[in-house]
């Protein structure tokens, strides 16, 4: 291409693409010929750093989601796709994926955050006008979780609980990640249990569960999470929707739940002012701890001659593997999207869009196994 023509195959920008999740995204989308991936952030350098270090067709681009004109600046680059990483997603607005109606891109994010995940629905009107696709929540959950159960759904004629956990290595995740999941240790949420909404506490509620070895037995706890919300809806004969989730370490577990305690009791008002300290602790005792992480997913229910049922579904990772998995879901939806495979328009959360085989593919030759039972 000559130096002062402009590349005209699409662009995949990824906002926060220098970040934890960003960086796998990037790296996996680079080496496409038939598209540029963009590495956008606000800080120019290390986009232009990891743009070199991958090769292929990525390109950095220094960009403040916070600034004006984003919009535009979109446009610019030519995207026809934006992957938004830069979390924490509790605090947002929907200021990114209206930016993206507005520059005719389609949009997918890996928000975990229960309020935006459930509310970007009120944008689909304006994104069904622009022919555009925004999608949150193209992660782990609830993209992962709700292709498990809707295969395992089949089986039964109806569903009564829905209970899933996941348990993480002892690398912690990003710190956006946990500044998103510690901003509500503490404070009530609401679950639907034995057919009525009822509130809990998040990192309360503190339970043994085991998992196949060599994982074994781990803390886990109540968090707040989009599938409660969207696992009542979507299957409307279940009276209980559980998730929980931990760390390896049960000394970095009960340490959660006794900071919960002291937001629950007013005692401080948050854990987020913590999480730079409790990250730091958390990557300096990585080194020393389980590089195993884990995912289960319990349906239970009944079949069609009404007799009790249940079906287990469990995910292993190992060699600190498990990290990579939320960005799977973003991943086979964008090589989906630019192959014009999707032609669902509006706003959405990730769920129905990709089936489970289509996520774990994204992982294959990584030590991942699942399993069933």
């Amino acid at each position: 291409m000559n130096p002062g023509m402009r590349d005209s195959r699409p662009a995949v920008v990824v906002l926060g693409g220098y970040g934890n999740f960003g960086r796998r995204i990037v790296a996996a989308l680079a080496g496409d010929a038939d598209h540029r991936v963009i590495v956008a952030g606000r800080d120019g350098r290390r986009a232009a750093a990891l743009a070199q270090q991958l090769g292929g067709n990525a390109e950095p681009l220094q960009l403040d989601i916070q600034a004006p004109g984003l919009a535009d600046a979109l446009a610019r680059a030519g995207a026809k796709l934006v992957i938004h990483t830069a979390g924490p997603f509790q605090a947002q607005a929907f200021d990114v994926p209206r930016a993206c109606i507005q520059a005719h891109a389609h949009y997918v994010d890996l928000a975990d955050a229960r309020d935006f995940v459930c509310g970007i629905h009120e944008l689909s009107a304006e994104a069904e006008r622009h022919d555009t696709l925004l999608v949150s929540g193209a992660s782990s959950l609830p993209a992962l979780s709700s292709a498990v159960v809707d295969r395992l759904a089949g089986s039964f004629a109806t569903i009564e609980t829905i209970e899933h956990a996941i348990t993480s290595g002892a690398t912690p995740p990003g710190l956006a990640t946990m500044q998103g999941v510690l901003a509500y240790a503490g404070r009530s949420f609401a679950r639907w249990q034995h057919g009525r909404w009822q509130r809990v506490c998040g990192w309360q509620g503190l339970a043994w569960q085991r998992f196949p070895a060599p994982v074994g037995s781990r803390l886990i706890a109540n968090c707040d999470v989009p599938d409660l919300d969207l696992f009542p809806r979507r299957y409307p004969s279940v009276r209980s929707v559980r998730f929980r989730a931990g760390v390896a370490q049960p000394s970095s577990m009960l340490a959660i739940w006794a900071g919960a305690w002291a937001v629950r009791l007013g005692l401080m008002r948050s854990m987020v002012p913590l999480v730079p300290r409790l990250h730091r602790l958390a990557a300096q005792r990585a080194a020393c701890g389980s590089r195993h992480s884990a995912m289960r997913i319990v349906v239970q229910g009944r079949d069609a001659s009404s007799r009790p049922m249940s079906r287990t579904w469990t995910l292993l990772a190992a060699d600190d593997h498990g990290p990579q998995i939320p960005c799977f879901p973003a991943i086979a939806l964008a090589r989906k999207l630019l192959r014009g495979q999707v032609t669902a328009r509006g706003a959405m959360p990730c769920i129905g869009l990709l089936d489970e085989r289509e996520i774990l593919d994204v992982g294959r030759g990584l030590s991942i196994v699942t399993t069933e039972g």
